[in-house]
């Protein structure tokens, strides 16, 4: 979503009308500190199974497991964070995943692991495993 113009209308079309695959991106959080200091990176994209702190809102200060991302209307959906409807059903809450910090990465996916040490932050173990680099070491 790199461009040239300034204009919010603008802005706003392309984040409107941007693609499926960009779209994952553009629903990106910041990491926590310890996280930060970790992998040396500020912000990745949030994905299911990945555990975020609110930041913002009625239900600032709530940490939970992220169940669904919705790339359609760029929210996510954390576990035990609902509302009763009038009829009475339980619904979970969007949250905009600006107003989230990840505080732990779900690193069962490969590709995952792949996109932190392509970024250089994870290096490998001579058991084979991925560690992570420190900050000094990475830069």
């Amino acid at each position: 979503m790199r461009s040239k113009t300034i204009k919010p209308g603008k802005q706003r079309k392309r984040l409107f009308q941007a693609p499926y695959h960009i779209r994952g991106k553009i629903l990106s959080a910041h990491l926590s500190r310890e996280l930060r200091k970790n992998y040396g990176t500020r912000s990745l994209p949030v994905r299911s199974g990945d555990v975020v702190r609110v930041l913002r809102g009625d239900y600032k200060g709530v940490e939970g497991k992220v169940i669904r991302v919705d790339r359609k209307k760029y929210r996510i959906f954390v576990e035990g964070i609902t509302r009763q409807k009038v009829d009475g059903t339980t619904i979970l809450v969007p949250i905009h995943p600006s107003n989230v910090e990840i505080i732990r990465l779900n690193l069962d996916d490969k590709l995952r692991k792949k996109i932190l040490e392509r970024r250089g932050f994870i290096e490998e173990t001579k058991e084979g495993e991925k560690a992570p680099v420190s900050e000094v070491e990475a830069h």
